[in-house]
């Protein structure tokens, strides 16, 4: 069988290396790619980005199933052009999308349906966006209302600093972000405390089957400093998901949001992550919705599954998932993110990297997955934010988090910026 995924960053590569991995797979195709699939013999990068040119390659490359990674492609219907055409794709319409790219209907979505979330308000208008947060205080959460590549949320701390994101993301709207109605708009939030984690599951429409529990570092710096980024590592499993907040989060947050989406007239298929934070006392509320895997939480949770993902993807395209038992690799998966000078607001691009590992990816307990990267003239160099995804396993959260730092040392590439303490939570516990 011929497999397309589209998509160029960590989290692609590192499904395009599991599915090369299954004996029903002949071919695998990265649409576009990266310089980290482009060196994996198993895979072929192609230059197509373009949803409609992409359902002519599937059908003239007798392609039997794709699967889609980031949110762009889903809230462009990548997925409603396949699927008229006949074509078997993995992931939400572009209508379910809108659980991620509009975080205000995620939030209203939320608010009908009983599922636990912060309080907030949505606001077009500076000037009442302003007024809400002098209203609440801080600290205080704002969001922009639209795809931002995770740079879209600011956790203020401060009046100002909120009061600046406003200013940022509404009146001069330098990210660019545009809500679904066009425009921009913000979404404020109650701050909340507590530890947050990734919850991820495949939906078939009706059928639900939770991955392996993970969670990543948003925050630049060590210690969880500095700004939000589109995430700096992350690990599998958490260990803050007891088997108590596991059962919570599948029926107070992910049940509920099928059911819901399904009473909508919109049945949800595809990966959807909840973002959760869980309070001291394992209580859990909905901080996001993404309706793909998380970047670089797939990288972990690919290198502990141990199931053919091709026979999973095909159940969950054939609405059969509760067919499906998933098997994991009992040992820990630690990744470490490698990001270009100047990220994440102006990452710097063309840096030679040097010291890769002498395989693509690496071996099936050590790999470095490729994100921000594309081959030029012989070498490969940065062309992204998150540049590498530095993976390994070990026989607990220490060990495989100084088998990653021991795989990541080799390399090297001008102005790289990495954390040194991810997996830091899950060691102390």
């Amino acid at each position: 069988m011929n497999i397309l995924v589209i998509g160029n960053g960590g989290r692609e590569h590192a499904l395009a290396w599991k599915l090369a991995a299954s004996e029903r797979v002949q071919h695998v195709y990265v649409a576009p790619g990266n310089g980290g699939t482009g060196l994996d013999k198993r895979l072929t990068n192609i230059a197509i980005t373009d949803p409609q040119a992409l359902a002519d390659f599937a059908a003239e490359h007798k392609v039997g199933l794709t699967v889609v990674g980031p949110e762009a492609p889903l809230s462009q219907g990548v997925v409603d052009i396949f699927r008229a055409r006949g074509l078997r794709i993995f992931g939400p319409t572009k209508a379910a999308a809108q659980l991620e790219s509009s975080k205000a209907f995620a939030k209203d979505f939320m608010l009908r349906h009983g599922i636990p979330t912060a309080f907030y308000g949505t606001f077009s208008d500076p000037a009442q966006a302003h007024a809400y947060i002098d209203q609440i205080g801080a600290p205080i959460v704002v969001k922009a209302d639209g795809l931002a590549a995770g740079k879209g949320v600011v956790v203020a701390m401060t009046l100002e600093e909120a009061h600046e994101a406003v200013r940022f993301m509404l009146e001069d709207n330098t990210l660019g972000v545009v809500h679904n109605a066009g425009g921009a708009r913000v979404v404020i939030e109650e701050f909340l405390q507590g530890e947050e984690a990734s919850f991820i599951v495949l939906c078939d429409g009706k059928n639900v089957l939770p991955l392996a529990t993970s969670q990543d570092h948003k925050r630049i710096g060590d210690g969880d400093t500095g700004p939000n980024t589109g995430g700096m590592g992350a690990y599998s499993p958490a260990p803050v998901v007891t088997p108590n907040v596991h059962a919570r989060a599948m029926h107070e947050v992910i049940l509920p949001t099928i059911a819901g989406m399904a009473k909508d007239g919109i049945p949800f298929t595809g990966f959807l992550y909840a973002g959760l934070m869980i309070s001291p006392e394992g209580q859990v509320k909905t901080l996001e919705f993404n309706t793909r895997m998380g970047d670089p939480e797939t990288q972990p949770i690919m290198m502990r599954l141990k199931s053919d993902l091709v026979e999973v993807m095909l159940h969950a395209t054939d609405g059969t998932l509760d067919q499906v038992e998933l098997q994991w690799d009992r040992r820990f998966a630690l990744g470490v993110v490698m990001a270009a000078a100047g990220y994440p607001m102006n990452p710097r691009k063309g840096d030679v990297i040097t010291g890769l590992p002498a395989q693509a990816a690496g071996s099936e307990d050590a790999a470095v997955f490729h994100a921000g990267t594309l081959a030029k003239d012989g070498q490969i160099v940065t062309s992204g934010g998150r540049v590498l995804c530095v993976t390994a396993l070990g026989d607990s959260a220490k060990a495989a988090q100084q088998r990653a730092y021991e795989l990541l040392k080799p390399i090297r590439f001008d102005g790289a910026q990495w954390r040194t303490d991810i997996g830091h939570r899950a060691i102390k516990r």
